[in-house]
Order: structure tokens, then sequence, then C-alpha cells
């Protein structure tokens, strides 16, 4: 399952993070973190997951189905 986490502190400053997205996909969803929030990016730490292949999840989806 994946999806987008934010959090907004009390002295305005928002947090999101993606979970469950593999691979430089995660970057895709840089602008809909922007546009929930009315915010703009300006800096980026990047998960396990941004290092792990995006197209072995559908590889092996295949193979099940």
């Amino acid at each position: 399952m994946s999806y987008i986490k934010i959090r907004i502190c009390p002295d305005g400053l928002i947090y999101a993070e993606t979970k469950g997205i593999k691979g430089k996909k995660c970057s895709d969803y840089e602008k809909v973190i922007e546009q929930l929030t009315g915010a703009k990016v300006i800096e980026k730490e990047f998960t396990e997951e941004f290092y792990q292949e995006e197209y072995a999840e559908e590889i092996l989806e295949e193979r099940i189905n």
C-alpha cells in the first residue's frame, strides 16, 4: 500500500513523506504535495525506497497473476 504522510507543525513547517513508492517515482508526487499544502518543496531527503528498483515489484506482480 502506498500513501503520502503530511505533517503540519505549529510553527508552519510542513513535512511530507511518501511510503510504498519505490524508485524515483516518488518525485512525481512533489507537485501533488505542493498543491495539497499550498507550499513549495525547499528540501528533500530520500529514504531507502528511493534507491530500490521500482520494476521489481511489477515483475513479481505479473508472475503472481
